[in-house]
């Protein structure tokens, strides 16, 4: 290994998913759909909701963060909240964040309703005379269990109960195969302008990745074969998020054999590890109960529904109807497949079985 004051790394910060980027190529169109809904909160009006659309690792997160920070530098009358849908997946918890971001205090999990919290937000809108615009990202993790409308709706309605309140809200959706759809009540008020972000072209995937290793590695660190691996990965995937992930594992791989620059070997090992970002991602995001679930499934690749609840009920001891439920939430989110035969006493038995592979799934539940 290298010494403890020996890196190839000049600048390992780059590479964390968190980084927000100055140089954002590839996506003009879309921040400028984003720049005009949030303009008329210049004004003191109510920004235009946006529906922000693409498959995973397309920038749509990284291009409302930095939208946010343009439009900060211009007033201070516009309050900006991000919530990851995926961790904070109820009614509760996404206001929860909301009340965290704006007052800096962290409410209690329990003991507190939701309608007391929300009404402690708009006193704080009304009283500091802010528009809230709030960015739902990962919207669609709470669409399973009919979470999405309530928070929706009780966001973009808040102003029919209290006079005065300004709140817009920039719904992002991954495509990771979730459908989704609001309420009718919801979407006669949500009325978004609707901003897609397409996947990127191998052409476009080149020059982040290249400006990517250019600010977080020494010169000459990243050879051309690597890089195009790397590239070529990202291109597989489509998700550039999975590029970068695999830029710091093959660094990494490097500096553990103590070598200084990284190697075509060094990138395809540490694509082992970046290929399950997306499932160890949606996995992580699951309650005990239902990682539980999904590692019964996944050590037995295809059980009828009634073997699975008794081993489930025995470790948990939850009912049916919970059960039920996860079965339903891990199948629309395609985790699992759960399908029906024309087998059994009624006709219709259902199994389960993993929809990825068992190794793979039991890896990212370790």
């Amino acid at each position: 290994m290298l010494l403890w004051d020996e890196t190839i790394f000049s600048n390992g910060e780059v590479l964390e998913f968190d980084y927000l980027p100055e140089y954002f190529a590839h996506r003009d169109s879309q921040m400028q759909a984003l720049r005009f809904s949030l303009k008329p909160a210049l004004r003191g009006m109510r920004p235009v909701n946006c529906l922000v659309k693409g498959p995973p690792g397309t920038g749509k997160t990284t291009a409302v963060m930095k939208i946010f920070n343009e439009v900060k530098e211009h007033t201070d009358n516009v309050a900006f909240v991000k919530v990851n849908c995926q961790m904070d997946s109820t009614r509760f918890a996404v206001v929860s964040r909301i009340y965290e971001q704006l007052v800096h205090i962290t409410p209690p999990s329990s003991g507190i309703s939701f309608r007391r919290l929300f009404e402690k937000v708009i006193k704080y809108l009304l009283d500091s005379n802010k528009t809230l615009v709030v960015a739902l990202d990962d919207i669609n993790y709470l669409f399973p269990e009919g979470h999405a409308d309530e928070v929706m709706y009780s966001l973009l309605r808040a102003h029919e109960q209290y006079p005065g309140a300004r709140i817009s809200v920039i719904a992002i959706i991954s495509d990771v195969g979730i459908p989704y759809s609001f309420d009718p009540r919801v979407g006669s008020v949500f009325l978004p302008e609707e901003i897609a972000f397409p996947r990127y072209e191998i052409s476009e995937i080149a020059d982040i990745i290249s400006n990517r290793v250019k600010h977080a590695f020494f010169k000459d660190v990243v050879s051309d074969e690597a890089l195009d691996m790397v590239v070529t990965y990202v291109e597989r995937t489509g998700d550039l998020r999975i590029g970068i992930d695999l830029l710091k594992r093959s660094g990494l791989n490097a500096e553990r054999r103590a070598s200084k620059t990284i190697s075509v070997e060094d990138v395809d090992k540490a694509y082992e590890a970046s290929r399950l970002l997306h499932l160890c991602r949606n996995i992580k995001s699951l309650s005990d109960h239902e990682k539980t679930l999904l590692g019964l499934i996944a050590k037995d690749n295809s059980l009828p529904t009634g073997e699975l609840y008794k081993s489930f009920h025995e470790i948990t001891g939850l009912g049916y109807t919970r059960f039920y439920e996860i079965i339903e939430k891990m199948h629309v989110s395609k985790l699992i497949d759960a399908d029906f035969s024309g087998k059994g006493m009624r006709g219709r038995t259902r199994y389960v079985a993993p929809a990825y592979d068992s190794e793979d799934i039991l890896k990212c539940l370790e």
